[in-house]
């Protein structure tokens, strides 16, 4: 008795049960190619905009204005931006972004993406969508490969958009600057983007890790002079000195690669 392949082919289908139980020794099924992740371009277009302006100026600032108070520092430099940039502050609650936010003028805040961790917020669709809506935030991916969100960061500057982004990677929990992931230099160099330091101090009292309800207190937010990678700068040399920067602004040194000078303060607000 001689078979055919189609006999071969009827046999081998047989043999397997597509919808039965599996062995306990197989590992748990899973698709080989991952699904796409969900585009947020619907984020950046109008009339989203539109209502995310809105919702910015009528809800969130004056609640900002209501629970902190912001003081702001060093805000000269942000009003003659005229390329994007990468904003790079420290990360002590979820206060911040919107503290941040706020202290931009509104031509630089409209055009600012702001990387929020992919496993925290976006593993809940709905939070994601919100939280797109409310502060033009896209996922940014803490942990394996960082290609994909390195290649998509830098499409978004190459459009014309400023990113914020937490070179530390998550909040403190005691307020202390941590160590600057190197993915930040790596998107600066990549790119020949000025990272503008920022530094928040008080946001820690508002809102701790941990906490769901924000507590009044007040805020201080001071902004450094833009950065931009010198020639021959590896990603790793260029995260040290925006840290070092950042640092110096915690520590409210006015060296004048952070802060300027005060001809350099004065042309920026004339």
């Amino acid at each position: 008795m001689t078979f055919t392949p189609v006999d071969d082919l009827r046999l081998m289908r047989r043999g397997f049960h597509w919808r039965g139980p599996r062995p306990h020794s197989w590992p748990e099924p899973a698709r080989v190619i991952p699904d796409a992740p969900e585009s947020l371009e619907w984020a950046r277009r109008e009339p989203v905009r539109s209502l995310r302006y809105l919702i910015q100026r009528g809800l969130m600032m004056p609640v900002n204005e209501l629970m902190t108070h912001p003081r702001i520092e060093g805000a000269e430099w942000l009003r003659t931006l005229d390329r994007p940039v990468i904003f790079a502050p420290n990360h002590t609650s979820h206060a911040d972004t919107p503290l941040l936010l706020q202290s931009m003028p509104d031509r630089v805040r409209e055009r600012t993406v702001v990387a929020a961790a992919a496993d925290y917020f976006y593993e809940r669709p709905l939070l994601g969508r919100v939280l797109s809506l409310y502060l033009n935030t896209f996922p940014f991916a803490r942990s394996g490969s960082a290609a994909g969100v390195l290649d998509a960061s830098g499409r978004l500057l190459r459009a014309g958009w400023n990113l914020l982004v937490y070179a530390e990677g998550t909040r403190t929990t005691d307020g202390r600057i941590g160590e600057f992931k190197p993915g930040i230099g790596h998107l600066a160099v990549a790119n020949r983007t000025p990272v503008v330091p920022m530094f928040l101090r008080g946001t820690l009292r508002v809102m701790p890790k941990g906490t769901r309800l924000p507590l009044p207190a007040p805020v201080t937010i001071r902004i450094g002079r833009p950065l931009d990678p010198a020639r021959g700068d590896t990603s790793k040399d260029f995260t040290k000195r925006i840290e070092a920067a950042v640092r110096a602004l915690a520590d409210a040194k006015d060296a004048p690669e952070v802060s300027g000078n005060w001809i350099d303060r004065w042309r920026q607000n004339n």
